[in-house]
């Protein structure tokens, strides 16, 4: 998985994906972009580009040259890959979660053959920044359990939303092989909407090469 930052540009209008333009052949990939509602819809793709702009937060393909994209700036961006070459994304905020967007994109890779699946999980915001109020956290730790529940800096009630995704991915058998630890409200690097009230959004990418040599979970 390619995550990127400020450094990257802002991709809150995927459609042009030009800060990439270094990065070949990723930039000259047809993206498949998703217009993310916090759900737990996920598409298949089967060629390259397809399911572009539709409702859903999570994309998975069998497809050599498909290249899967979320947009994040706090929510935790879950890259997903198999032996099979079967890969995915899953956007991943707590209502996301809630509604249980990983364990649905783990469940299509494995409708399309994927045995094990593996994941990485991008830049997102640490507990420590991530203030909550108890009605909302309670539910969240009732499915997740109680190793969601944290303190932010100030002490208040704080949703570890690491910990959460960690949680859904064993729900779901599959297991976290990467993990960036970058808090999106602290590093100066990428784009966050707790810390900023950003607008602009960072892009974080699972593609396979058309060459097939297997997905890509870069940095």
């Amino acid at each position: 998985m390619r995550a990127g930052g400020r450094r990257a540009g802002d991709f809150a209008d995927p459609r042009e994906p030009r800060a990439l333009a270094a990065q070949r052949p990723l930039a000259d990939a047809p993206w498949t972009w998703l217009r993310q509602v916090h759900g737990h819809r996920v598409v298949v793709v089967e060629q390259p580009g397809d399911c572009r702009a539709e409702e859903a937060d999570a994309a998975v393909s069998a497809c050599a040259g498909a290249a899967l994209v979320v947009l994040t700036a706090d929510c935790a961006p879950v890259g997903l890959a198999s032996p099979e070459g079967i890969f995915g994304i899953a956007h991943a905020g707590w209502r996301g979660l809630m509604a249980g967007v990983v364990e649905a994109a783990v469940a299509t890779m494995r409708s399309l053959g994927a045995s094990e699946v593996s994941a990485a999980l991008g830049p997102c915001i640490a507990p420590h920044a991530y203030r909550f109020s108890g009605p909302d956290l309670e539910p969240v730790a009732e499915r997740f359990g109680p190793g969601v529940v944290a303190l932010d800096s100030d002490g208040f009630p704080a949703l570890d939303l690491p910990a959460a995704v960690r949680a859904a991915l064993d729900r779901a058998g599959a297991t976290l092989v990467g993990d960036a630890q970058i808090c999106t409200h602290c590093s100066p690097d990428h784009w966050s909407w707790r810390a900023n009230g950003d607008k602009a959004r960072q892009a974080s990418v699972v593609w396979v090469p058309g060459g097939g040599e297997g997905p890509d979970r870069g940095r």
